[in-house]
């Protein structure tokens, strides 16, 4: 048996403390949302009220959770995880095992969470880094309906590590990856993909024959973006790109797909912002890869157009007009 610790007790952070107690482990999660810790205790999932959790426990104490264990999931929204880790490299001293399953790139320093552990984490406390990513909608995990991960290290034994750990042999399976940056980039890069499908879907002249080829337009992009990060181009066909990419467009499940939906019928930025439950992180990547865009010369027609619909007041139509032009 093993301990963990799940930093972030939301929708997938729950749902994740779950599989590792089906697997016979022992998990604390971490929150600072007391109305989660209150129902988690109470075997509650706090986003998914019909469903029950098991051998679960949660505290919104940061020094019991860091004391927990060594082995540290994070699953905290991507805009934030800088400032927590922070904060808990004052707080310990030996070496600690860090997962990553949060999609997203920082915006100010467009940097993934790799090198923001590598920046406020002393070195010598990082025993070992791996993400965890892929096509998983925690509504379809927590159910227990078969799914796949991705788990990406540069040390192969702790990717075989972590697949071992969370694999279950009900419901779910854990392949093993060394293309951290493959898996993180093209994980962040769906969210915004995702959100313009939403953006985009008006089923009465966007039907399936567009959603298929917005899709490849969508695999041309996210091998742009991984060659310039010197990714593993095999890392576009796996499943933290292709996977984690058809999972979530056009999908009602998916929260970016949500967020592109509702502006779309005319809910502006702000009024979303408000009305989200759950972090976007498709909006904040959105502006990351346009800049990115613009000051290397990466042609991405979809997120260039997507940008100024969202950000300069363009009409939506100006980005399925893009797809028509030759």
């Amino acid at each position: 048996m093993n301990k963990i610790t799940i930093m972030g007790g939301g929708s997938w952070g729950s749902t994740l403390g779950q599989v590792l107690t089906d697997n016979h482990n022992k998990v604390l999660i971490y929150d600072v949302n007391t109305n989660y810790v209150d129902k988690i205790n109470n075997q509650q999932h706090p986003i998914f009220p019909q469903i029950n959790l098991y051998n679960i426990t949660a505290t919104n104490n940061l020094q019991q959770a860091i004391d927990f264990s060594d082995i540290w999931v994070l699953c905290l929204p991507t805009q934030n995880i800088r400032v927590f880790l922070k904060q808990i490299n004052l707080l310990f001293s030996n070496k600690k095992n860090f997962i990553n399953v949060s999609k997203g790139v920082e915006q100010k320093s467009h940097k993934m969470i790799f090198q923001m552990v590598q920046d406020e984490i002393d070195s010598y406390k990082i025993n070992n880094y791996a993400c965890l990513m892929g096509p998983t909608h925690a509504e379809e995990v927590i159910l227990r309906q078969i799914s796949f991960l991705l788990a990406a290290s540069h040390n192969p034994e702790f990717a075989v590590q972590i697949s071992k750990l969370f694999s279950n042999p009900q419901y779910l399976k854990v392949i093993c990856s060394d293309d951290v940056v493959g898996c993180e980039i093209s994980s962040a890069f769906k969210n915004c993909l995702s959100f313009i499908s939403g953006l985009i879907s008006d089923p009465i002249i966007f039907g399936k024959n567009a959603q298929a080829a917005f899709i490849t337009f969508c695999i041309n992009e996210m091998e742009i973006i991984l060659n310039f990060f010197q990714a593993h181009q095999k890392t576009v066909l796996s499943l933290a790109g292709l996977g984690d990419l058809i999972v979530t467009t056009f999908n009602e499940n998916s929260r970016n797909y949500q967020a592109g939906l509702k502006m779309r019928q005319g809910n502006t930025l702000k009024q979303i912002y408000q009305n989200a439950t759950q972090t976007i992180e498709g909006i904040y990547n959105l502006q990351v890869f346009y800049h990115l865009s613009v000051q290397n010369n990466l042609f991405l027609p979809l997120i260039h157009n997507a940008y100024q619909v969202v950000f300069q007041q363009k009409p939506i139509e100006n980005i399925i007009k893009s797809f028509l032009i030759v």
